[in-house]
């Protein structure tokens, strides 16, 4: 999945790897088709990769699932178009649609997009596959009078496979004997499916891959689950870490408070097939590593209340619970905590998101964590120890309150069969951790869509004056900002240079920073730049990521980074949808994460202008 997302409030925001940015969307993109296609060099082991959901669906009005999409095109080729085209140009296969509309037609039978765009283009070459159901739904919409007329559009479109539904199945026959569709575009779209399929050595082997005894071997062997451990480990986002609160200690008693930290359901959405006996919860792994007699433990409370969770299980057709005495239990948990918390000087507690309510179908108004867990943690306040909160989640969350009353706080996500023990060693300090956010962390809800690279207005909230661009009643700043993540060593930068004022077409400009570990604890950071174009014919955003360099730097070392501007960066989509530079001068910011930065400029000279 490589839309652009910019709403926290969307559900399927657990599912996006590149997050607000562009650029970073192209990274991602490229690697993990290149990894799908090989497997230690070897493509007869590799797999085909499926990119989804084109196009434009992480845009999605209120951040509501499956809801409409409406944008310019050059926004859409300047932000969201990117990751799928690098997709595309590192050898993706398939490509899905989306179950939005784009530009008022919906993806699936829109001709423009997957025709003009897609194919021609594009040039891709591969299998069009519909989202589940999603050519049916396109009588919903109102664009199809009944499934007859929905399969006529999506096939004449470029839809080779109806997933999940009967449209193609029980109306392509008829539509080829009335002639409303040609044999051709049928012979075309099963050619493709039948080029895939002999690629992959299907018709010598179709089962391929399906033995058993690979399975016994491959699924949790001890190799994998290391490799997962320590990749783990690396998705995680340091947030704050008040007086050095972290690591903890391994001689020394703690309290481990929470519904996440005596719980199995840590995996998310999307992992419904996964042997649940495998996984370890995090009293587990932290009594592996510093030993039962210094773990005490506490529920503390639900992760929902009972009318919370059946509004969930409701909507999916399960059925409701109800919980007995659920005032007197929440109370008792809550005194069960206080007691586990006074005998020790330091708190962990497991805290965030129910697994239901982040993935697909699971957009959300309120994007805070529960007030039953709230309340937990206000109560623990009171005691004045030591606290580090452990957020479990899909998403950005509002986390202010939570912030204010901890002293250290580690996002986690929802971290897969490993995720308890990678916790434990960062917990620990086995592992430093190096992760960066790639969406931004809103101050509330109402900020919600929020992203770094957004447009200045022409009156920018620059001050205390009330006629500009601001809310009333919390700042217009992320809470945490795109690329933010702290680390147990503390880096500092310094000493940013370019190598030439002037960038021309055929040169390049050379930035080096100077960048010091000045702790004694060894630690990679993620060193991040971004460009500004100052004056365009369009509006530009205010920066944009265009390199990041993830570096180890020993206890005490300086290292010297450098990174290579091009004009080829400096690239954009016009007003007339051309895509080009202009001349003028640019500012250039590196930094630690999108806010924090040194920044200089340079300008672009070019032999012929263009106006």
């Amino acid at each position: 999945m490589v839309d652009l997302v910019r709403d926290s409030r969307w559900g399927r925001v657990m599912e996006s790897i590149g997050g607000e940015d562009p650029y970073l969307g192209q990274v991602f993109a490229r690697a993990m088709v290149k990894a799908h296609k090989e497997v230690n060099g070897n493509k007869k082991e590799g797999m085909v990769s499926c990119v989804k959901h084109f196009a434009a669906y992480g845009a999605v009005e209120a951040g509501r699932d499956y809801n409409t999409v409406d944008m310019s095109q050059r926004e859409f080729r300047q932000y969201y178009m990117p990751a799928y085209k690098e997709a595309i140009d590192s050898g993706v296969e398939m490509i899905m649609t989306s179950f939005n509309v784009v530009n008022g037609i919906p993806a699936t039978i829109n001709k423009w997009l997957l025709k003009d765009l897609l194919r021609k283009e594009l040039g891709f070459k591969g299998i069009v596959i519909s989202d589940y159901s999603a050519i049916e739904e396109t009588i919903e919409h109102g664009v199809s009078k009944d499934k007859k007329d929905a399969a006529y559009k999506a096939i004449t479109a470029g839809v080779d496979i109806d997933m999940m539904s009967n449209v193609y199945a029980n109306n392509l026959k008829q539509l080829i004997e009335e002639k409303l569709v040609s044999e051709e575009i049928i012979d075309e779209a099963v050619l493709r499916i039948l080029k895939l399929k002999n690629k992959l050595g299907l018709f010598e082997n179709p089962y391929k891959d399906l033995d058993s005894e690979i399975e016994k071997k491959t699924l949790l062997n001890e190799k994998h689950l290391r490799k997962a451990r320590e990749l783990t480990a690396k998705t995680f986002v340091l947030l704050k870490n008040e007086n050095n609160v972290l690591p903890l200690k391994k001689g020394k008693k703690i309290a481990l408070i929470g519904p996440y930290a005596d719980n199995i359901a840590i995996l998310g959405s999307w992992s419904m097939f996964s042997d649940k006996s495998k996984i370890t919860t995090l009293k587990e792994a932290f009594e592996a590593k510093i030993g039962k007699e210094n773990v005490i433990y506490a529920k503390g409370s639900e992760i929902l209340e009972e009318k919370e969770i059946n509004q969930i299980l409701q909507a999916d057709g399960g059925n409701i619970i109800h919980i007995e005495n659920e005032k007197e239990k929440l109370e008792n948990y809550i005194k069960e905590a206080i007691e586990v918390a006074k005998q020790v000087d330091t708190i962990v507690l497991a805290i965030g998101e129910h697994y239901k309510q982040s993935g697909e179908a699971c957009s959300r108004a309120d994007i805070e964590i529960s007030n039953i867990q709230k309340r937990l943690l206000k109560e623990l306040s009171k005691l004045n120890k030591k606290i580090v909160a452990i957020i479990f989640n899909g998403r950005p969350l509002v986390l202010k309150d939570i912030v204010e009353q901890v002293d250290g706080l580690l996002e986690v996500w929802f971290p897969g069969t490993e995720g308890a023990n990678a916790i434990a060693d960062v917990i620990f300090g086995d592992v430093n951790p190096t992760g960066k956010l790639t969406m931004s962390f809103p101050q509330a809800t109402g900020q919600c869509p929020i992203y770094y690279n957004h447009y200045n207005t022409g009156r920018p909230h620059k001050d205390n004056t009330r006629f500009v661009s601001r809310y009333q009643d919390i700042p217009t700043e992320s809470y945490y900002p795109f690329g933010y993540g702290l680390s147990y060593s503390k880096f500092r930068y310094s000493c940013l240079k370019l190598s030439n004022k002037i960038l021309t077409e055929n040169s390049k400009i050379t930035v080096t920073v100077k960048v010091k570990n000045d702790s004694d604890i060894e630690g990679e950071e993620v060193v991040q730049l971004y460009i500004q174009d100052l004056v365009a014919r369009v509006v530009r955003p205010v920066k944009e990521l265009k390199a990041f360099n993830k570096v180890l730097i020993l206890p005490k070392e300086e290292k010297e980074i450098t990174f290579e501007i091009s004009e080829d960066m400096l690239k954009f989509w016009n007003e007339n949808l051309e895509y080009e530079s202009e001349e003028g001068e640019f500012r250039v910011f590196v930094g630690t994460n999108s806010e924090d930065t040194l920044s200089d400029t340079f300008t672009l000279k070019k032999q012929t202008k263009k106006y």
